[in-house]
């Protein structure tokens, strides 16, 4: 880990401790070359995901991409940070144990659609439209029609 003050390499851990949610460890540090202290979050990851695009093309999995797009889907909703930052690593740790190391984007836009569901309507088909990339009105009304629908395929009341 480089240091922020003079990008030295050598620092010691002097403190470490998970968070609340045992996602992410923090670490209390100090540079060996100039005294700096700092803190640093670091997050346990069970394997290295490639995402296969729709073109074919393989890429990392990167967790920022999912937290932007989230953090687009849930703008101005009644969702705070922190239940956001619990969707997205109940996201990860989903497709991290799903056995797979390759996953498809579909399969990841399919994940994160039945999270959104659960957590907020609006949030869910703003995802959808992009996810599904919606042209026309009728996109969305199917969608609508979808969303309140319970399991058996019936119709539910849709919420004000």
């Amino acid at each position: 880990m480089r240091c922020p003050n003079c990008n030295s390499l050598d620092t010691q851990v002097k403190d470490s401790r998970p968070t609340e949610d045992s996602s992410v460890i923090r670490r209390r540090r100090v540079c060996v070359a100039c005294n700096f202290r700092f803190t640093t979050f670091e997050r346990v990851q069970l394997r290295e995901l490639t995402v296969i695009k729709r073109n074919g093309r393989r890429v990392p999995f990167d967790r920022d991409k999912l937290v932007r797009s989230l953090s687009i889907s849930l703008r101005k909703r009644p969702v705070d940070t922190e239940r956001m930052e619990t969707l997205v690593s109940t996201i990860v740790r989903e497709l991290e144990s799903g056995g797979e190391a390759e996953i498809s984007s579909e399969a990841i836009g399919e994940i994160v659609m039945e999270h959104l569901r659960t957590l907020d309507d609006v949030a869910y088909v703003r995802f959808a439209s992009v996810y599904r990339d919606f042209r026309e009105a009728k996109d969305f009304e199917a969608l609508l029609g979808e969303l309140h629908t319970d399991e058996d395929g019936r119709p539910t009341p849709i919420r004000k």
